[in-house]
């Protein structure tokens, strides 16, 4: 009445050898692949940015904060930045918790005049 599922199975079906392998393997390394390409990439590029806005902080420059704060910075020391938000208000923040430099701008060459 109930036939054995070893005759579903034939030497022939099954593929065996390193093209197996081969084969077996390629879909992950697409995947790992393309992880890299749009996960990791894009990451290390922005953290890298990062670390250069935040060891291009000067004194004077007006910051946003990851909280959102705007204030201009007073001091910085090796960890963190004191940032004036008001006259008479002076906070201290982690250097990595800045999250943008306001009015970035670049300096205009010195021997460059304005075209009218």
């Amino acid at each position: 009445m109930f036939s054995t599922p070893a005759f579903a199975q034939t030497a022939n079906a099954v593929a065996t050898g390193p093209t197996s392998l081969l084969m077996n393997l390629l879909p992950m390394v697409a995947v790992l692949g393309v992880f890299y390409f749009l996960l990791i990439r894009p990451q290390q590029a922005r953290q890298k940015a990062h670390m250069a806005l935040i060891n291009g902080l000067k004194r004077g420059d007006v910051v946003v904060t990851a909280g959102g704060l705007i204030g201009k910075v007073s001091k910085i020391s090796d960890t963190d930045v004191s940032v004036e938000l008001a006259p008479n208000v002076v906070v201290k923040v982690v250097r990595h918790t800045i999250s943008e430099v306001r009015g970035l701008t670049p300096a205009a060459p010195a021997n460059d005049t304005p075209k009218v």
